[in-house]
């Protein structure tokens, strides 16, 4: 009954910080940062 508890509420909490994220338009910081990343790695940026 802990286990089903624990992974619900885990999972009901990811899906509150997504929402949340995304109300913040925090998914264009993030793409951004991403690419940044991916481009210092393969040596364009």
């Amino acid at each position: 009954m802990k286990e089903r508890f624990v992974k619900y509420g885990v999972l009901v909490l990811s899906i509150g910080f997504i929402v949340g994220g995304v109300y913040r338009n925090e998914v264009k910081v993030v793409f951004n940062k991403a690419t940044n990343i991916c481009l210092e790695c393969i040596g364009i940026g």
